[in-house]
């Protein structure tokens, strides 16, 4: 427990330190008055006036001070700010309107379940499928199948994943009909869309991962432990299974985190050619409209969701390995 609440005091500076860059990114470098120009420009086709400018801050809520409110009295010279309103707001999950006038909240939580529908799947079964090969070919180490399984996963690590989305709409999808080329259906038939794209991310994955793990693997087979329990008598299998595979956790965990904020954010990639409706998908359409009210949610709560990470690894290095708590 003390373990755990001294990650989470470090947790909260960093927190409000990744809090308060997003807003310097997006409100200090491109201002409030840029925002309003840009966006108007681009609907108006000619030069933008002051007046325009200024009815835009205010129906969009960008027309109050930064930091202090020379306006208000009290503790609402503070709170009554853009980074108060904006920014730290987004602590409680306010993260506003998009420029569109939709609810960003009511957006994102829509949207969160056809991402975790494919990142789910596809992470656990990419984690499965990567361990499972990497121990296999560690049970075959300098054998012609581990040279084999090295070259194969070194040649998918050199092919593009958009190499695997278009081979798969068209192989799969167009030529074979097994499954639709795009789309979703939320109801209960909505296993037959993601059932591509969650193929689709654990082949791309599955080189660079196998890779990995079975350097990680092969390192750990070499040491003492490993040479002790063998002279006992115990299975290779066992071995592989019960001490490399556990002894080598720390690296995998090291791994996951870099997933954890996809797990919820969704692939940009993925989403998009496939057509699905996720957060993945809201982020390029924000993009492409440059919707910055969207893209500076999506941040937020990718960058918190990576703290996060971290301290769900740090607490399970703790339970692979009790000297981490030590540190």
């Amino acid at each position: 427990m003390a373990y755990f609440l001294r990650r989470v005091v470090y947790a909260v500076p960093i927190l409000f330190g990744v809090n308060l860059l997003t807003f310097w990114l997006f409100f200090m470098v491109n201002t409030p008055d840029d925002l309003a120009r840009m966006h108007l420009g681009l609907r108006q086709q000619k030069h933008v006036s002051s007046e325009a400018i200024q009815q835009w801050k205010i129906s969009h809520g960008y027309d109050l001070p930064v930091f202090v409110n020379p306006r208000q009295t009290g503790v609402h010279e503070l709170t009554d700010t853009l980074f108060v309103k904006k920014s730290l707001a987004m602590f409680e999950l306010n993260f506003g309107a998009a420029d569109d006038g939709r609810d960003i909240a009511t957006e994102i939580h829509q949207r969160m379940v056809p991402s975790l529908m494919i990142a789910v799947p596809a992470f656990l079964l990419s984690l499965w499928v990567d361990l499972s090969l990497a121990l296999l070919l560690v049970w075959f180490r300098n054998a012609w199948q581990d040279r084999l399984g090295v070259g194969l996963a070194t040649l998918l690590m050199s092919i593009s994943s958009l190499f695997f989305i278009i081979g798969g709409q068209f192989l799969l999808a167009r030529e074979w009909r097994w499954m639709p080329v795009s789309g979703f259906d939320p109801g209960w038939d909505g296993w037959r869309f993601v059932l591509l794209p969650v193929m689709v991310s654990i082949l791309a994955g599955i080189g660079r991962g196998t890779r990995w793990y079975r350097s990680v693997f092969l390192e750990e087979i070499g040491k003492d432990y490993v040479r002790t329990a063998r002279s006992t008598g115990i299975s290779e299998v066992r071995i592989l299974v019960k001490h490399v595979l556990r002894n080598g956790m720390i690296p995998v965990l090291t791994t996951t985190v870099s997933v954890i904020p996809l797990l919820f954010m969704g692939s940009l990639l993925t989403e998009s050619f496939f057509g699905i409706p996720g957060l993945g998908a809201y982020v390029v359409d924000a993009l492409q409209e440059e919707d910055f009210a969207v893209v500076r949610s999506m941040v937020f709560i990718g960058s918190v969701l990576y703290v996060l990470g971290l301290m769900l690894t740090d607490i399970a290095y703790s339970a692979a390995d009790p000297r981490v708590r030590l540190a």
